[in-house]
């Protein structure tokens, strides 16, 4: 009953009036964000979303967040790495998930829940198992039950273990304790990424790096998730 009939239009209420409630906060986070970042406060991506019941594929949206990382690049015109564009106001930013607070106008959309799997990558997707894209048959949320359970100190295998556990008992109560547990992590700031890492690791790279793909398999993937998005 809770997630066929009150889970969405609890999201829609609650996110909407955090969006009010919090829009001084916002804007001050743009202007300052336009300044730190030398530009577009805002970083849009897209993200594979709920399966739809038309085409049986999972929907593309597009995510909104603030930007944390700057368009720095070499002498070349090439991007600096991940490290040296991520500077300190937008360590801040992750730290706090204050960079977070943009997706809740994707939460009023419909492309995302409050509580729910996070959105991956595209190109994360297309090496997931058909078992585990089955986390697309819900709501990609802006907290999780493996965001409460480490965040990005958890190995993939583990975050989809918690994907599907999710999907299979989505409760009220369920919903409140993620999103307490939510609310602690991010005052300890617990798991922001992993260790040694600016950035997680993407699920391709991970499974390169394990042996669990070749090389031929991994540009294979890279390709169809560059036709995906169009690109």
């Amino acid at each position: 009953m809770y997630a066929k009939y009150v889970k969405r239009p609890l999201d829609f209420v609650l996110s909407l009036t955090a969006l009010i409630i919090l829009s001084p906060l916002l804007l001050i986070l743009t202007i300052v964000g336009a300044i730190a970042m030398k530009g577009n406060p805002f970083f849009v991506q897209k993200r594979p979303g709920r399966i739809s019941k038309k085409t049986g594929q999972e929907k593309i949206f597009s995510l909104i967040k603030f930007r944390t990382m700057s368009n720095a690049k070499d002498k070349d015109g090439n991007l600096l790495p991940d490290k040296d564009r991520l500077n300190r106001y937008g360590r801040f930013l992750r730290s706090t998930s204050l960079d977070e607070l943009p997706e809740l106008v994707n939460i009023v959309k419909g492309d995302m829940a409050i509580v729910g799997p996070r959105p991956q990558l595209v190109r994360d997707m297309v090496f997931m198992t058909p078992e585990q894209r089955k986390r697309h048959t819900v709501r990609q949320g802006l907290t999780g039950l493996a965001q409460v359970s480490g965040r990005n100190n958890i190995s993939w295998e583990e975050k989809f273990e918690y994907d599907l556990e999710y999907i299979n008992r989505i409760t009220f109560i369920g919903d409140f304790k993620i999103v307490l547990k939510t609310v602690g992590k991010v005052f300890k700031r617990d798991g922001i990424t992993e260790e040694g890492m600016a950035t997680a690791e993407d699920l391709g790279e991970y499974l390169l790096r394990v042996g669990n793909v070749a090389q031929n398999q991994f540009e294979q993937k890279q390709n169809e998730a560059k036709q995906l998005l169009g690109v």
